[in-house]
């Protein structure tokens, strides 16, 4: 029998019945602002859906033209209950969802599971929200593709970058960074940290600090491998808890980013 990582979070970061799940990534992608933009890769928030499901759902959206030709995806995300030295791999061959099962790039896994940085950590991933709510938005907008997820903690930018060329290959490849912006600052001051931060990627410039992206070291990676491989990054969308479901005492920032 396969082993499976049963979804943590849904129900609190997402619906954990099946219709509704299905309803609300389908409306929250047909709303999505459209960009004619053919990714190589996404940077997508991760907090709960009313919150920052509307900007992830423009990054998805640029999928649609080309889903289809993606039947991979590395999907990096930043650890928040397990402390990890390096890039953590789960140990599992199947993530569940509401939204149903989702096959592991196990063959994948095994030409990165050797490098000094990667190690297998099931409990790095049993209970981490940041890969576990992007994947109803791969299951509704990609056809038939297997996960390879990497939950980062302490690394460097250049070894995250590392990882992401052993297994950058061609159009069938899709590279996801989860990460959210700026934590806790009142909305005026998040808008103007955000607003350095974004254009930082835009222009290429890493390191992200983590106090500004909880995310900052898989982006700072990704943007190593974009200046290597020539990428452009374009800014789909960039707003705040403060503009879709909360107050403006305290917000968390979220970017929506298509790099090609």
């Amino acid at each position: 029998m396969p082993t499976i990582r049963p979804s943590a979070v849904a129900g609190l970061f997402y619906p954990d019945d099946t219709e509704q799940l299905a309803h609300d990534v389908e409306q929250l992608l047909a709303h999505a602002n459209k960009h004619d933009i053919r990714p190589k890769a996404l940077i997508v928030p991760h907090a709960g859906f009313v919150y920052s499901g509307e900007i992830a759902a423009c990054a998805y959206a640029t999928l649609q033209p080309i889903a289809k030709k993606i039947t991979r995806v590395v999907l990096l995300g930043p650890t928040h209950r397990v402390l990890v030295q390096g890039l953590a791999l789960p140990g599992v061959e199947i993530f569940d969802t509401p939204l149903g099962q989702v096959k592991l790039d196990v063959s994948a896994m095994q030409t990165i599971v050797d490098l000094p940085q990667v190690l297998v950590s099931t409990e790095a991933h049993a209970l981490e929200h940041s890969l576990e709510v992007q994947l109803p938005f791969l299951q509704s907008t990609l056809s038939d593709f297997k996960l390879l997820p990497l939950a980062v903690g302490m690394a460097s930018a250049e070894s995250v970058a590392e990882v992401l060329e052993y297994l950058w290959g061609g159009d069938e490849t899709l590279i996801v960074i989860s990460s959210d912006l700026s934590h806790f600052l009142p909305y005026a001051t998040a808008q103007q940290v955000d607003n350095a931060t974004v254009q930082s990627i835009l222009q290429l410039k890493q390191p992200v600090t983590h106090d500004h992206a909880c995310g900052g070291t898989p982006i700072s990676g990704l943007i190593l491998a974009a200046q290597k491989h020539q990428l452009t990054p374009h800014l789909l969308d960039l707003r705040n808890s403060g503009d879709t479901a909360g107050s403006h005492d305290q917000v968390v920032g979220y970017a929506a980013i298509a790099f090609n």
